[in-house]
C-alpha cells in the first residue's frame, strides 16, 4: 500500500518540486498577455470605452499596466490584487444581474480570472520573474553574499 501511495502522491510531489517555477510563469503569461491587449485596446478607443464603461468604473490603465507587470513578473502580488479587484467590480457592476446560481457565477470569465489573480497574489511571481531578481539583488546587497540556487525550486 505504501508503494501505491508513494507512486500516486509522493512521486508527483517530487516531480512538482522541480517545476515550481512553471505554474506561476504560465499563469502570468496567460493573464498578463490577455490583460495587456485588453487594456491597450481600451486605451486606444477611449470614446467607445467611456461610453461602454461609464457605469462600470474599470480603469483601462490597470488592465494595461497590470498585464505588462504580470508578463514580466514585476510587483506581481500588487498587480494581481489590483486586477482581482477589477474582476470583482466587473462582476458586481456588469454581471451581477445575470447571477441566478453559483454555477452561473462560477461560469463567468471574470470569476476564472479572479481565481488566477488570487492565486498569483498569494503565491507570488515564481522564480522566473523580476520580483525574484530584485529580491535576490536586495538580499545580496544586504547580506553581501550570493544567494543559493535553491530559490529556483520555490515560489517567491
Amino acid at each position: 500500500m505504501n508503494k501505491v501511495l508513494d507512486g500516486l502522491i509522493g512521486w508527483p510531489e517530487r516531480v512538482a518540486s522541480y517545476l515550481g517555477w512553471l505554474a506561476p510563469l504560465f499563469a502570468r503569461i496567460v493573464v498578463g498577455w490577455g490583460f495587456l491587449w485588453s487594456g491597450w485596446g481600451k486605451l486606444n478607443n477611449m470614446p467607445a470605452i467611456i461610453e461602454n464603461f461609464a457605469g462600470w468604473h474599470i480603469p483601462a490603465r490597470v488592465e494595461f499596466l497590470g498585464g505588462i507587470f504580470l508578463l514580466v513578473g514585476f510587483m506581481t502580488r500588487i498587480s494581481a490584487g489590483a486586477l482581482g479587484i477589477t474582476m470583482i467590480v466587473a462582476i458586481a457592476s456588469a454581471k451581477w444581474e445575470m447571477v441566478d446560481s453559483l454555477e452561473t457565477l462560477l461560469g463567468f470569465d471574470e470569476t476564472e480570472y479572479l481565481a488566477l489573480f488570487l492565486w498569483l497574489a498569494i503565491a507570488g511571481a515564481g522564480a522566473l520573474s523580476l520580483d525574484r531578481l530584485l529580491k535576490d539583488k536586495t538580499s545580496e546587497t544586504r547580506l553581501g553574499v550570493r544567494q543559493s540556487s535553491r530559490h529556483c525550486r520555490t515560489a517567491f
